[in-house]
């Protein structure tokens, strides 16, 4: 949680629509009314979108579409799936849409629980430019991380992460088992949207079997591979 009060004009790019980021389309700004059923708090209102993105928005790396439009948070909100970069420019979108100050921000990630098909078409366990948030709460920026819906952290058995509003949600180290589950190894830092000139040729890079023409090469169903991977004896 930061603690430095920050100014309208510090606050401007992060109320802003961008081309990614599309707080003043129709569509996000309908989500997000629906999602703050009313509510004028503005934690309150955070909380509420943050569920609705984390559960409302399906978890699946096999929806990556390495373009900007399929970084984008309405392409994200059509489709009612996403990965951690699209589902933390939703959430920016629908916030900043309801005036809660949003910026979206990155780092590397060691996933433990990644499922062995995806690690092969990966080659790796490291996950770069991992989404995540940060909103402007109560004079303080919250950091926020909606990117596991519960179905699937029940497959895992990974504890799913809340948010109020208050303190800062990031991933859980271990699951309900007590394995590593995830390990921060390098943070990018946050922005005002979705840096997709370095984010895409670093995808790329990373995961270069993974993708033809922008596309996974081999699409799966990742809350069953999980599934299918915890019912297996130990």
């Amino acid at each position: 949680m930061k603690y430095r009060v920050e100014s309208e004009a510090d606050l401007a790019p992060y109320l802003a629509p961008t081309p990614i980021i599309q707080a003043d389309h129709p569509a996000i700004q309908a989500f997000a009314l629906d999602a703050i059923a009313g509510a004028t708090d503005p934690v309150e209102r955070a909380c509420r979108l943050y569920y609705a993105v984390r559960d409302g928005i399906r978890y699946d790396p096999y929806s990556i579409v390495l373009s900007v439009e399929g970084l984008s948070a309405t392409r994200c909100l059509a489709e009612r799936v996403g990965f951690c970069v699209t589902k933390a420019a939703l959430l920016a979108a629908a916030a900043r849409a309801v005036g809660i100050p949003t910026k979206v921000g990155y780092a590397d990630v060691r996933n433990h629980l990644v499922t062995g098909r995806l690690k092969v078409l990966m080659d790796t366990d490291v996950f770069v430019f991992h989404g995540y948030n940060e909103l402007y709460l109560a004079g303080r920026w919250v950091q926020a991380t909606p990117i596991f819906n519960i179905e699937l952290c029940r497959k895992f058995r990974v504890k799913p992460l809340e948010f109020d509003g208050r303190t800062d949600s990031m991933l859980h180290p271990f699951d309900e088992d007590a394995r590593q589950h995830m390990e921060y190894v390098r943070h990018h830092g946050t922005f005002a949207d979705v840096p997709h000139a370095i984010i895409l040729p670093a995808f790329a890079r990373a995961y270069g079997k993974m993708f033809k023409d922008g596309r996974v090469v081999k699409l799966g169903d990742f809350g069953a591979e999980a599934e299918a991977e915890r019912a297996r004896p130990a």
